[in-house]
């Protein structure tokens, strides 16, 4: 247990703090050193990749000592004397990707113009499902209302509650015929709507 801990700690210093802030320097160095700068890139195209492969395989977690074998691994890759980096990413990863490259610029562009459309479904339905769940609350709420008031509170309650299940109540409005049978259009439809959902 506490192992996992010391690991962990040793993990997000060596693995993440450490290689980041030598990537500031390398940015923040005047004139570039360009080949400092890919060298950062390749470490951390890599350290996304192991990501990326952990987040979808939980086979990693039942593994024995994968914690210390994943951290010796990052001191592997920006350690000055072995420049893993360059090494995995020249050796296994650049000729995967390079492999699969067109096929994955194509679907990363079908899901940016797709993206949109599934936001602006799933935002519609929600907000439907959302505003009919609101009403049915409410309507449960002035239906369990007490026949006669006791108090005063409860008269205004119960003077609330009227409003909500008719708001003309509240606003004394006063309606058009033309007005009137717009709104039965749409209360219809609503009701035809709740029907099928």
């Amino acid at each position: 247990m506490l192992s996992d801990l010391i690991t962990k700690l040793l993990l997000v210093f060596f693995g993440y703090a450490y290689p980041a802030f030598e990537c500031f320097k390398a940015v923040e160095n005047h004139p570039y050193n360009n080949q400092q700068l890919r060298f950062w890139c390749h470490y951390w195209i890599i350290v996304t990749a192991i990501t990326v492969v952990e987040r979808f395989g939980y086979f990693s977690s039942w593994l024995p000592m994968y914690g210390e074998a994943k951290l010796a691994f990052l001191v592997y890759l920006w350690f000055p004397k072995t420049k893993g980096s360059d090494v995995v990413y020249e050796v296994f990863l650049r000729p995967l990707v390079m492999q699969y490259e067109p096929d994955m610029e194509e679907r990363f562009r079908n899901l940016r113009a797709k993206s949109g459309e599934l936001l602006q479904f799933y935002l519609q339905n929600f907000t439907e499902k959302g505003h009919v769940l609101f009403l049915d609350c409410l309507r449960h709420m002035v239906s369990t209302r007490p026949l006669a008031p006791r108090t005063e509170t409860e008269g205004i309650l119960q003077q609330s509650a009227d409003a909500v299940r008719n708001p003309a109540i509240l606003f004394k409005l006063r309606l058009t015929a033309e007005e009137v049978e717009e709104d039965a259009v749409v209360a219809e439809s609503l009701k035809w709507r709740r029907r099928f959902l």
